[in-house]
Protein backbone atom coordinates (compact mmCIF):
# COMPACT_ATOMS: atom_id res chain seq x y z
CA UNK A 1 0.00 0.00 0.00
CA UNK A 2 1.12 3.05 -0.89
CA UNK A 3 1.74 6.56 0.91
CA UNK A 4 -1.66 7.95 -0.11
CA UNK A 5 -3.65 4.59 0.62
CA UNK A 6 -2.25 4.65 4.15
CA UNK A 7 -3.81 8.33 4.21
CA UNK A 8 -6.87 7.21 3.23
CA UNK A 9 -7.08 4.26 5.68
CA UNK A 10 -5.70 6.26 8.24
CA UNK A 11 -8.81 8.88 7.34
CA UNK A 12 -11.59 6.50 6.86
CA UNK A 13 -10.63 4.98 10.36
CA UNK A 14 -10.74 8.48 11.89
CA UNK A 15 -14.31 8.92 10.73
CA UNK A 16 -15.13 5.31 11.53
CA UNK A 17 -14.21 6.67 15.46
CA UNK A 18 -15.80 9.76 15.67
CA UNK A 19 -12.07 11.59 15.53
CA UNK A 20 -11.52 14.65 13.50
CA UNK A 21 -10.27 14.19 9.64
CA UNK A 22 -11.12 18.16 8.97
CA UNK A 23 -9.67 21.42 10.69
CA UNK A 24 -13.17 21.69 12.91
CA UNK A 25 -12.42 20.01 16.29
CA UNK A 26 -15.27 17.29 17.21
CA UNK A 27 -16.78 18.23 21.03
CA UNK A 28 -14.76 15.72 23.51
CA UNK A 29 -15.73 12.03 23.73
CA UNK A 30 -18.06 10.86 25.62
CA UNK A 31 -15.73 7.77 27.08
CA UNK A 32 -16.20 6.81 30.91
CA UNK A 33 -15.08 3.85 33.15
CA UNK A 34 -17.70 5.02 36.10
CA UNK A 35 -21.53 5.55 35.91
CA UNK A 36 -22.78 9.11 36.34
CA UNK A 37 -23.77 8.35 40.54
CA UNK A 38 -19.93 7.11 41.36
CA UNK A 39 -17.20 9.49 42.03
CA UNK A 40 -14.89 10.35 39.15
CA UNK A 41 -11.64 8.55 39.56
CA UNK A 42 -9.32 11.13 39.25
CA UNK A 43 -9.53 14.85 39.02
CA UNK A 44 -7.91 16.71 35.52
CA UNK A 45 -5.79 18.83 38.02
CA UNK A 46 -4.06 15.73 40.09
CA UNK A 47 -3.98 13.92 36.94
CA UNK A 48 -1.54 16.45 35.23
CA UNK A 49 0.53 17.41 38.95
CA UNK A 50 1.43 13.48 39.16
CA UNK A 51 2.25 12.94 35.83
CA UNK A 52 4.00 15.83 35.32
CA UNK A 53 6.92 14.23 37.71
CA UNK A 54 7.51 11.68 34.60
CA UNK A 55 10.29 13.24 32.98
CA UNK A 56 10.48 12.75 28.91
CA UNK A 57 11.99 13.19 25.99
CA UNK A 58 10.35 16.69 23.73
CA UNK A 59 9.82 16.16 19.75
CA UNK A 60 8.23 18.00 17.02
CA UNK A 61 6.09 15.72 14.77
CA UNK A 62 6.23 17.30 10.69
CA UNK A 63 4.50 16.34 7.84
CA UNK A 64 4.28 17.66 4.19
CA UNK A 65 0.86 17.22 2.61
CA UNK A 66 -0.74 19.39 -0.24
CA UNK A 67 -0.43 23.13 1.55
CA UNK A 68 3.42 22.47 2.65
CA UNK A 69 5.28 21.66 5.52
CA UNK A 70 2.88 20.82 9.04
CA UNK A 71 3.76 19.82 12.68
CA UNK A 72 3.43 20.18 16.10
CA UNK A 73 5.48 19.64 19.38
CA UNK A 74 5.00 16.18 20.71
CA UNK A 75 6.30 14.55 24.31
CA UNK A 76 3.78 11.85 23.66
CA UNK A 77 6.61 9.41 21.34
CA UNK A 78 7.75 6.31 21.94
CA UNK A 79 9.34 3.15 20.28
CA UNK A 80 7.14 0.80 19.93
CA UNK A 81 8.97 -2.60 18.42
CA UNK A 82 12.23 -3.41 16.99
CA UNK A 83 11.22 -5.86 14.17
CA UNK A 84 9.37 -4.74 12.35
CA UNK A 85 10.71 -0.97 13.43
CA UNK A 86 7.69 0.60 14.81
CA UNK A 87 6.93 4.43 16.76
CA UNK A 88 4.21 5.54 17.70
CA UNK A 89 2.73 9.42 19.09
CA UNK A 90 -0.03 10.71 20.67
CA UNK A 91 -2.24 13.75 19.55
CA UNK A 92 -4.96 15.27 21.17
CA UNK A 93 -8.37 14.32 18.92
CA UNK A 94 -9.04 18.16 18.61
CA UNK A 95 -5.53 19.08 17.16
CA UNK A 96 -6.03 20.89 13.98
CA UNK A 97 -2.53 19.43 13.00
CA UNK A 98 -3.19 15.64 12.79
CA UNK A 99 -5.78 16.05 10.02
CA UNK A 100 -3.13 17.55 8.07
CA UNK A 101 -0.45 14.92 8.84
CA UNK A 102 -3.12 11.90 8.33
CA UNK A 103 -3.72 13.39 4.89
CA UNK A 104 0.00 12.98 4.34
CA UNK A 105 0.44 9.57 5.68
CA UNK A 106 3.68 9.73 6.48
CA UNK A 107 5.37 12.07 9.16
CA UNK A 108 8.91 13.00 10.76
CA UNK A 109 10.00 12.91 14.23
CA UNK A 110 12.21 15.48 15.06
CA UNK A 111 14.16 15.12 18.62
CA UNK A 112 15.14 17.86 20.03
CA UNK A 113 18.55 18.73 21.96
CA UNK A 114 18.47 20.99 24.51
CA UNK A 115 19.10 24.21 23.02
CA UNK A 116 15.86 23.55 21.27
CA UNK A 117 13.27 25.05 23.81
CA UNK A 118 12.39 28.46 21.47
CA UNK A 119 11.83 25.87 18.97
CA UNK A 120 9.83 23.36 20.54
CA UNK A 121 7.59 26.63 21.77
CA UNK A 122 7.04 27.85 18.36
CA UNK A 123 5.78 24.40 17.33
CA UNK A 124 3.20 24.55 20.47
CA UNK A 125 1.63 27.58 18.97
CA UNK A 126 -1.63 26.75 17.87
CA UNK A 127 -2.65 28.67 14.62
CA UNK A 128 0.76 30.39 14.01
CA UNK A 129 2.82 29.80 10.91
CA UNK A 130 4.93 27.47 13.04
CA UNK A 131 7.86 27.10 10.06
CA UNK A 132 8.34 31.05 9.76
CA UNK A 133 12.00 31.17 9.52
CA UNK A 134 12.83 27.26 10.63
CA UNK A 135 15.10 25.50 8.55
CA UNK A 136 14.12 22.22 7.28
CA UNK A 137 15.17 20.03 4.66
CA UNK A 138 12.89 16.89 3.25
CA UNK A 139 13.99 13.17 4.46
CA UNK A 140 15.35 10.80 2.24
CA UNK A 141 12.26 8.27 2.10
CA UNK A 142 8.58 10.16 2.53
CA UNK A 143 10.01 13.90 2.00
CA UNK A 144 8.90 14.85 5.48
CA UNK A 145 10.26 18.13 6.80
CA UNK A 146 13.54 17.17 8.88
CA UNK A 147 13.90 20.54 10.94
CA UNK A 148 17.77 22.24 10.74
CA UNK A 149 19.68 21.34 14.25
CA UNK A 150 17.47 18.43 15.80
CA UNK A 151 20.33 15.54 16.96
CA UNK A 152 17.91 12.72 15.58
CA UNK A 153 14.82 11.97 13.16
CA UNK A 154 12.54 9.64 12.49
CA UNK A 155 11.04 8.95 9.02
CA UNK A 156 7.74 7.18 8.90
CA UNK A 157 5.06 5.62 7.27
CA UNK A 158 1.67 5.38 9.14
CA UNK A 159 0.36 2.03 9.57
CA UNK A 160 -2.62 2.24 11.89
CA UNK A 161 -4.44 5.04 14.29
CA UNK A 162 -6.08 3.50 17.87
CA UNK A 163 -8.57 5.53 19.71
CA UNK A 164 -7.19 6.53 23.64
CA UNK A 165 -9.59 8.72 25.20
CA UNK A 166 -9.04 12.20 24.46
CA UNK A 167 -6.11 11.99 22.46
CA UNK A 168 -4.82 8.95 19.13
CA UNK A 169 -2.42 6.66 19.18
CA UNK A 170 -0.51 7.28 16.13
CA UNK A 171 1.51 4.11 14.91
CA UNK A 172 4.24 4.50 12.25
CA UNK A 173 6.49 1.95 10.25
CA UNK A 174 10.37 3.08 10.32
CA UNK A 175 11.11 4.26 6.54
CA UNK A 176 14.78 5.78 7.80
CA UNK A 177 16.44 7.49 10.07
CA UNK A 178 19.48 8.85 11.77
CA UNK A 179 21.13 10.89 14.14
CA UNK A 180 24.28 13.51 14.65
CA UNK A 181 27.39 11.41 15.38
CA UNK A 182 27.93 13.75 18.37
CA UNK A 183 24.20 14.77 19.16
CA UNK A 184 24.25 16.60 22.51
CA UNK A 185 22.47 16.71 25.51
CA UNK A 186 18.43 15.91 25.20
CA UNK A 187 15.68 18.40 25.93
CA UNK A 188 13.44 17.64 28.78
CA UNK A 189 10.32 18.47 29.75
CA UNK A 190 9.58 17.79 33.86
CA UNK A 191 6.70 19.52 35.63
CA UNK A 192 5.81 22.18 33.28
CA UNK A 193 8.96 23.30 32.43
CA UNK A 194 12.26 22.58 29.97
CA UNK A 195 15.38 20.93 31.59
CA UNK A 196 18.73 18.94 30.84
CA UNK A 197 20.85 16.33 32.50
CA UNK A 198 23.13 17.46 35.13
CA UNK A 199 24.85 14.31 35.92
Amino acid sequence: MGHAGMAATAVRHLRAAGSPTAVEPLPRPALRAVREDERAPVEPGEFRRVLGHFASGVTVVTALDADGPTGFACQSFASLSLDPPLVAFMVARTSTTWPRIAAAGTFCVNVLGADQGGLCRSFAVSGADKFAGVGWTPTPATGSPRLNGAPAWIDCAITTVHTGGDHLIVVGRVADLGAEEDGGEPLLFHRGRFGRFTG
